[in-house]
Protein backbone atom coordinates (compact mmCIF):
# COMPACT_ATOMS: atom_id res chain seq x y z
CA UNK A 1 0.00 0.00 0.00
CA UNK A 2 1.00 3.78 -1.04
CA UNK A 3 2.01 5.71 1.83
CA UNK A 4 -0.28 8.50 0.17
CA UNK A 5 -3.14 6.14 0.30
CA UNK A 6 -2.93 5.82 4.09
CA UNK A 7 -5.44 7.95 5.76
CA UNK A 8 -3.45 8.18 8.90
CA UNK A 9 -0.61 10.08 6.46
CA UNK A 10 -3.50 12.16 4.83
CA UNK A 11 -4.07 13.50 8.07
CA UNK A 12 -0.94 14.19 9.49
CA UNK A 13 -0.53 15.79 6.27
CA UNK A 14 -3.72 18.12 6.27
CA UNK A 15 -2.51 19.14 9.97
CA UNK A 16 0.90 20.36 8.84
CA UNK A 17 -0.05 22.18 5.86
CA UNK A 18 -2.84 23.68 8.00
CA UNK A 19 -0.18 25.18 10.66
CA UNK A 20 2.09 26.01 8.14
CA UNK A 21 -0.69 27.97 6.21
CA UNK A 22 -1.75 29.73 9.34
CA UNK A 23 2.11 30.32 10.65
CA UNK A 24 2.80 32.06 7.20
CA UNK A 25 -0.43 33.76 7.80
CA UNK A 26 0.28 34.82 11.30
CA UNK A 27 4.00 35.87 10.29
CA UNK A 28 2.88 38.08 7.52
CA UNK A 29 0.32 40.08 10.00
CA UNK A 30 2.97 40.44 12.60
CA UNK A 31 0.58 38.67 15.48
CA UNK A 32 3.65 38.02 17.31
CA UNK A 33 2.74 34.12 18.26
CA UNK A 34 2.76 30.70 17.17
CA UNK A 35 -0.26 28.87 16.36
CA UNK A 36 0.35 26.32 19.03
CA UNK A 37 0.23 29.56 21.84
CA UNK A 38 -3.10 30.39 19.53
CA UNK A 39 -4.62 26.83 20.25
CA UNK A 40 -3.82 27.08 24.13
CA UNK A 41 -5.35 30.99 24.20
CA UNK A 42 -8.39 29.80 22.18
CA UNK A 43 -8.78 26.38 24.80
CA UNK A 44 -8.23 29.10 28.19
CA UNK A 45 -10.61 31.61 26.73
CA UNK A 46 -13.34 28.55 26.23
CA UNK A 47 -12.14 26.95 29.39
CA UNK A 48 -11.39 29.44 31.70
CA UNK A 49 -9.51 28.14 34.88
CA UNK A 50 -8.22 25.15 33.97
CA UNK A 51 -5.00 23.75 35.67
CA UNK A 52 -1.75 23.38 33.33
CA UNK A 53 -2.74 19.64 33.92
CA UNK A 54 -6.17 19.95 31.86
CA UNK A 55 -4.53 22.39 29.49
CA UNK A 56 -2.05 19.60 28.47
CA UNK A 57 -4.53 17.18 28.75
CA UNK A 58 -7.34 18.97 26.13
CA UNK A 59 -4.13 20.21 24.02
CA UNK A 60 -2.65 16.96 23.77
CA UNK A 61 0.25 18.31 24.86
CA UNK A 62 3.18 17.45 27.49
CA UNK A 63 3.45 18.92 30.36
CA UNK A 64 6.43 20.59 29.89
CA UNK A 65 5.90 22.13 26.48
CA UNK A 66 2.76 23.68 28.06
CA UNK A 67 4.66 25.32 31.17
CA UNK A 68 7.15 26.67 28.20
CA UNK A 69 4.48 28.16 26.18
CA UNK A 70 2.16 29.46 28.94
CA UNK A 71 5.92 31.17 30.54
CA UNK A 72 5.83 33.20 26.41
CA UNK A 73 2.48 33.91 26.87
CA UNK A 74 2.26 34.84 30.46
CA UNK A 75 4.95 37.67 29.08
CA UNK A 76 3.02 38.75 26.64
CA UNK A 77 0.23 39.84 28.87
CA UNK A 78 -1.96 36.96 27.77
CA UNK A 79 -2.59 34.85 30.41
CA UNK A 80 -2.15 34.58 34.07
CA UNK A 81 -1.74 31.79 36.68
CA UNK A 82 -3.91 31.76 39.75
CA UNK A 83 -3.09 29.47 42.69
CA UNK A 84 -5.86 27.09 43.48
CA UNK A 85 -6.94 28.12 46.91
CA UNK A 86 -6.93 23.91 48.28
CA UNK A 87 -3.25 23.20 46.68
CA UNK A 88 -0.29 25.53 46.33
CA UNK A 89 1.39 23.21 43.93
CA UNK A 90 -1.50 23.72 41.53
CA UNK A 91 -2.52 26.86 39.45
CA UNK A 92 -5.32 27.35 37.47
CA UNK A 93 -4.77 29.26 34.04
CA UNK A 94 -7.19 32.37 33.03
CA UNK A 95 -7.11 34.85 30.20
CA UNK A 96 -5.99 38.69 30.62
CA UNK A 97 -7.99 41.29 29.40
CA UNK A 98 -4.49 41.46 26.62
CA UNK A 99 -5.16 38.00 26.13
CA UNK A 100 -9.19 38.26 25.23
CA UNK A 101 -8.59 41.68 23.41
CA UNK A 102 -6.39 39.87 21.17
CA UNK A 103 -8.48 36.67 20.13
CA UNK A 104 -10.99 39.16 19.61
CA UNK A 105 -8.73 41.51 17.10
CA UNK A 106 -7.68 37.83 15.50
CA UNK A 107 -10.54 36.17 15.19
CA UNK A 108 -11.43 37.41 12.22
CA UNK A 109 -8.15 35.83 10.67
CA UNK A 110 -8.87 32.16 12.42
CA UNK A 111 -12.34 32.53 10.82
CA UNK A 112 -10.98 33.41 7.22
CA UNK A 113 -8.57 29.94 7.54
CA UNK A 114 -10.99 28.11 8.90
CA UNK A 115 -13.17 29.11 5.68
CA UNK A 116 -10.17 29.00 3.14
CA UNK A 117 -10.09 25.16 4.53
CA UNK A 118 -13.43 24.00 3.99
CA UNK A 119 -14.03 26.03 0.66
CA UNK A 120 -16.12 23.62 -2.16
CA UNK A 121 -17.11 20.90 0.67
CA UNK A 122 -20.61 21.00 1.70
CA UNK A 123 -21.99 20.92 5.03
CA UNK A 124 -23.16 17.25 4.47
CA UNK A 125 -19.74 16.21 3.83
CA UNK A 126 -18.20 18.28 6.59
CA UNK A 127 -20.31 16.45 8.71
CA UNK A 128 -19.23 12.97 7.35
CA UNK A 129 -15.68 14.44 7.91
CA UNK A 130 -15.84 14.80 11.58
CA UNK A 131 -18.27 11.66 12.12
CA UNK A 132 -15.02 9.58 10.22
CA UNK A 133 -12.33 11.56 12.34
CA UNK A 134 -14.26 11.07 15.59
CA UNK A 135 -14.65 7.28 14.61
CA UNK A 136 -10.80 6.96 13.95
CA UNK A 137 -10.34 8.96 17.28
CA UNK A 138 -12.66 6.19 18.87
CA UNK A 139 -10.10 3.47 16.96
CA UNK A 140 -7.14 4.56 18.52
CA UNK A 141 -8.33 5.45 21.64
Amino acid sequence: MNIESVILFQIEKTSKISKLYSQREFDRLNMGITVEQWILLKIIQENDGLTQKELADKSFRDPASITRTLDLLNKKGFVERRPVEDNRRRYSICLTKGGAKFISKYMPVINSHRSKSIDGISQDELDTLNLLLRKIQTNMT
